[in-house]
């Protein structure tokens, strides 16, 4: 059956975003506030968002950097460090200023030093949010620096996550931006407690692209882009119908001169293009009509929020986008994410 030339859809919702702060977060807000109703905050900042009264003012400073006539609406998170306190955690539930809580392993990504280095020492805060019906995401990687790159989610599984589970089964767990097989299969044999993200550049490339032509910086995040095998993994799960995955682009923007440099930063920036990506995506695997569950059904309902009502439309034509977004005031700018393949979507 041939894809349609349109698709209406709710309006979809990002479960993983990095609107960084200041001027990058000048740049970055409008991009995911066109696509996406709604979007899950990442808190590591500097210094990281771990009280209440910074997350109440980051969103506050979010939400001005929107446009007035885009409707948006941030959901913010906590930065869980050791020894994280139990009663903070639970009063910014309890007061509607934080949706979930971040794991980072410490080191583990961009602004992870403050991150856990032991899961015992977040032990009781994880306990009050499993109380309080507050749902934990985590970067599922270990940092042991003896861990190859291409293993550390796959370790994580094996050895922090089956005890995370088992320790705290009243816990509901986001298994973040999933880049391997083990991922997914982890995420399907728990329904009924995890979840998981997956961003539109991990289904659109394997590591093999970090490396055509030379290095690509642009194309290198983490966790790191994985084999063939677990790319065709990823893109199995995401139009599957399954409710366990769910939307999150983990965009993560850098300006360019901090991603082409001799140490260059993780993180891809895919918001401008995130739902024509997918779309394109969807439409390779012959699965359209289960891009709106997978966008804009799933991730509300995991999180106990009702879907968007609005909806946006999609055409079939190719993506005009910039190739670079400015940063205000610096003479700098960030280079957007474009796939290898053409991408036949557009606004």
């Amino acid at each position: 059956m041939p894809n349609p030339t349109s698709l209406t859809i709710r309006r979809p919702d990002d479960w993983h975003v990095h609107l960084r702060d200041n001027q990058m977060l000048a740049a970055c807000a409008v991009h995911t506030a066109r696509q996406f109703a709604r979007a899950i905050i990442m808190p590591n900042l500097v210094p990281p968002v771990t009280k209440v009264a910074e997350a109440s003012a980051y969103r506050d400073r979010i939400r001005r950097a929107v446009p007035a006539d885009l409707k948006f609406e941030p959901l913010m998170t906590c930065y869980l460090t050791d020894g994280a306190d139990p009663v903070e955690l639970a009063r910014g539930k309890n007061e509607g200023v934080w949706v979930a809580a971040k794991l980072y392993p410490a080191h583990a990504t961009t602004n992870s030093a403050h991150g856990v280095t032991s899961m015992d020492k977040v032990a009781k805060g994880l306990e009050a949010m499993e109380k309080a019906g507050m749902p934990l995401l985590v970067h599922g990687e270990v940092t042991d620096p003896d861990v190859d790159i291409f293993d550390r989610e796959a370790v994580f599984l094996d050895k922090v996550l089956t005890a995370l589970v088992k320790r705290h089964p009243g816990l509901k767990i986001v298994l973040e931006h999933i880049t391997t097989k083990e991922g997914v299969a982890f995420v399907e044999a728990h329904p009924k407690q995890l979840g998981g993200t997956i961003t539109p550049h991990h289904l659109s490339y394997n590591r093999n692209a970090l490396f055509k032509g030379g290095i690509r910086p642009h194309f290198y995040c983490l966790p790191i882009a994985k084999r063939e095998e677990h790319r065709l993994a990823l893109r199995r799960a995401a139009t599957s119908n399954s409710a366990s995955f769910f939307l999150g682009t983990d965009t993560a923007p850098h300006t360019t001169d901090t991603k082409e440099c001799a140490c260059g930063c993780a993180g891809v920036f895919n918001a401008p293009v995130a739902m024509q990506v997918y779309a394109q995506v969807f439409a390779e695997e012959g699965k359209l009509d289960r891009l709106e569950a997978f966008a804009s059904l799933n991730g509300p309902r995991f999180y106990g929020l009702p879907p968007n009502e609005e909806r946006i439309t999609l055409h079939a034509r190719p993506m005009d986008v910039p190739d670079r977004v400015e940063v205000p005031g610096g003479g700098k700018d960030i280079t957007v994410f474009h796939p290898d393949t053409p991408v036949g979507w557009s606004f």
